[in-house]
């Protein structure tokens, strides 16, 4: 047991939050990597088109891969219904309509931080990590910490 506690480190597969799992590691906590599963991979006969990115099958490989690496546990996590009815209803929805839904932040909103706390809490750690190039800051007056803008806007990912 570490001195700090246990912290979950969304694990994308990608530099950032290899990075955020090492700073964790390095920071003193003990670390538990969890990759989303956010595609039903199995009904579309696996990676078909080898998609890169956040939400492909190698994405989940490389973020094992580093959780192996770091010697820290990893769990995929499947989200792919909630995911479906959460996003992909939403952006189909929208551009229905003739709008241009932004995918992304439906899926931070209602996939990773709601789902994903929610398993944090279960899993019994302390916060989540990500290689996301953000702030948190803490509003004193009311004791809550608040996801803030980056202080080089060119990399803010706060949305």
């Amino acid at each position: 047991m570490s001195k700090h506690g246990t912290m979950v480190v969304a694990m994308s597969g990608g530099v950032d939050s290899s990075v955020a799992a090492a700073l964790m590691m390095e920071a003193g906590y003990d670390c538990v990597g969890i990759t989303m599963k956010t595609w039903a991979f199995e009904r579309v006969g696996g990676n078909p088109k080898g998609e890169r990115g956040c939400c492909s099958l190698d994405a989940i490989h490389d973020a094992r891969s580093v959780c192996n690496r770091l010697g820290i546990p990893h769990y995929v996590l499947d989200f792919a219904g909630a995911f479906d009815e959460a996003v992909i209803d939403d952006f189909v929805s929208e551009y229905l309509r003739g709008r241009t839904p932004n995918p992304c932040v439906v899926c931070n909103t209602k996939i990773k931080w709601d789902l994903l706390i929610e398993k944090t809490k279960a899993l019994d750690a302390i916060g989540v990590a990500t290689g996301h190039y953000a702030r948190v800051r803490h509003d004193a007056s009311t004791g809550r910490h608040i996801l803030s803008r980056g202080r080089d806007l060119a990399k803010d990912q706060s949305y």
